[in-house]
């Protein structure tokens, strides 16, 4: 039986957060936007209440070689300040390796120019599409590792 109800994927920078959601079936991940750090919940809040949201989806910054990475303690407070703001719903993390890279390489093959590639904001909310569309898949080919609920 297919589930429905949105999945939010969440980019943790240092000043922005980028932000993408799914359709209600959840076959594809669309930017919503970029928020500073001190407006995301305030966001995410707005999207919650007018959608329906089911999970939130948050990268896991690690090294290419697969260990924690030098940001895991900035997403590790986002993710105390997310169960703060919302404790009833279920956060999963993904490994978020090169989404970045990823989502200047798809804005170069859409046409973005340049200039508009450098700004963060476009980068961020197409690197939490990114990390949200491999969260879809994995889910769609049953590979996805559950992992815990960060507290």
């Amino acid at each position: 039986m297919a589930k429905y109800g949105r999945l939010i994927g969440i980019d943790v920078g240092t000043k922005w957060i980028g932000v993408a959601r799914s359709d209600l079936l959840r076959t594809v991940a669309n930017p919503v936007g970029t928020y500073h750090t001190s407006e995301i919940m305030e966001g995410l809040k707005e999207l919650v209440e007018n959608e329906q949201v089911e999970k939130f989806v948050v990268g896991w910054p690690l090294t290419p070689e697969g260990e924690e990475g030098r940001a895991i303690k900035m997403v590790r407070k986002f993710l105390t300040r997310l169960d703060e703001h919302f404790p009833d719903m279920e956060v999963e993390k993904v490994d978020e390796r090169y989404t970045s890279k990823e989502a200047v390489r798809a804005m170069v093959e859409a046409g973005v120019p340049k200039m508009k590639r450098r700004e963060s904001d476009r980068v961020n909310q197409a690197a939490a599409a990114i990390i949200l569309q491999k969260y879809i898949e994995m889910q769609n080919t049953d590979n996805v590792r559950i992992t815990d609920r960060y507290v």
